[in-house]
């Protein structure tokens, strides 16, 4: 295993750590359901706002999607390692 791959691990692990944080979590959908309702009480002529608004949720998603990629190649890494162990 080259040193990149053990930094990907690590941060696959990191990753999955803050994914499973009941902080992250509960911060991420807080800033969700702020986000929609922001967004659902502008008005019609507020198109620049839930632009905004609908970016911020976006950025949201991204974070967290980040994350999970991380997880997902770590265990990517961890299996070619498996399937070249059994060879």
């Amino acid at each position: 295993m080259t040193t990149q791959e053990e930094q990907m691990i690590q941060q696959g692990d990191e990753a999955e750590q803050i994914l499973g944080s009941s902080a992250f979590n509960a911060t991420v959908n807080e800033l969700v359901d702020e986000a929609f309702k922001a967004f659902v009480n502008t008005e019609p002529h507020e198109t620049e706002k839930r632009e905004t608004t609908y970016r911020h949720y976006r950025a949201l998603v991204d974070v967290v999607n980040h994350f999970k990629h991380k997880v997902a190649v770590r265990d990517s890494i961890k299996e070619g390692d498996t399937s070249q162990e059994e060879d």
